[in-house]
């Protein structure tokens, strides 16, 4: 008996409903939802191409520009107040919604890092924008800033303690989200047209033009940081299965700031696949299921 599948004709497969029923990231059904429809827009499929060259050149002279004055100007503040706006009247609002729901996930991501790695001594600021005005308040740079102090402070306490991360029996995983983040989002109007790859690849260059030189590259750096990260949780968890979907490369071989448009939206797979791992974990611990690679998606044999 041939299985329907609705919308598939196997002589003219649809390759979004490909990448829909595909199950090989444990990414959450709304954040896999927003990428693809982004992914189909008229701006990623028709404006993303052609404004591309243009960006890359606008970029190149922001890079020579910043050789020659790496310090100022320094407008932090209006670089996050032109991110809101642009967001607010262009993205369309699966894109707003990708972007605020990347900071609640990193803050919860080192929260577990945090919470499983025993006595150590990190502080960090929680980041949980619920609206495109909370972005004002220094969302980006803050964010950038989290990672690096985390890493800086988690090793260091490890050093002292002469001890690592090692694997923890039980994890606690209640700083995981067991719903979602209660986002606002705007409502679509007739100029809120840009997707999520093509509003980074604006976003990009003017990050640089606005931050001092240190910052942009501490910030582009920071997006190969993400196989750091999967390392720590691999080691509290006492698997490296989350490995083979992170895809963005170690930081010890630093990739060019040119390339931060495309790394930016890797880090953004990368995460919300470290993020929906964690959750079907949460949902076998609920079960009181061992937490087996072999079984990603939390199915009971069987059944």
């Amino acid at each position: 008996m041939t299985m329907t599948i609705p919308g598939y004709d196997p002589r003219d497969p649809d390759p979004w409903l490909a990448l829909d029923l595909d199950q090989s990231l444990p990414i959450m059904p709304e954040a896999k939802a927003a990428l693809i429809r982004g992914n189909r827009s008229w701006s990623r499929r028709w404006l993303f191409p052609v404004v591309r060259p243009l960006i890359f050149v606008f970029f190149v002279v922001v890079k020579i520009l910043r050789g020659v004055f790496p310090h100022h100007p320094n407008l932090n503040l209006t670089l996050h107040r032109l991110i809101h706006w642009g967001l607010k009247h262009f993205a369309t609002p699966e894109a707003c919604l990708l972007i605020l729901r990347h900071f609640h996930i990193g803050t919860e991501l080192l929260a577990f890092i945090k919470a499983n790695a025993g006595p150590v001594e990190v502080e960090t600021v929680p980041l949980r924008p619920r609206t495109l005005k909370a972005l004002e308040d220094n969302v980006f740079l803050q964010h950038d800033l989290n990672i690096y102090n985390f890493i800086i402070q988690l090793n260091a306490s490890l050093r002292a303690q002469g001890r690592d991360l090692a694997p923890v029996a039980s994890p606690d995983l209640s700083m995981i989200s067991d719903g979602d983040f209660a986002l606002e989002l705007p409502r679509r109007g007739r100029l809120n047209l840009i997707d999520v790859q093509t509003a980074i690849e604006f976003y990009t260059p003017l990050y640089a033009l606005f931050l001092p030189r240190a910052d942009f590259v501490r910030a582009a750096n920071s997006l190969q940081l993400d196989e750091t990260v999967a390392i720590y949780i691999g080691k509290i968890l006492g698997t490296d299965y989350h490995l083979s979907f992170i895809k963005n490369g170690h930081p010890l071989v630093q990739l060019s700031t040119l390339q931060a448009g495309y790394r930016l939206m890797m880090h953004g797979l990368d995460v919300e696949a470290l993020y929906g791992w964690l959750r079907l974990l949460k949902s076998r611990q609920a079960l009181g299921l061992p937490f087996d690679p072999r079984d990603p998606t939390g199915a009971v044999a069987g059944t």
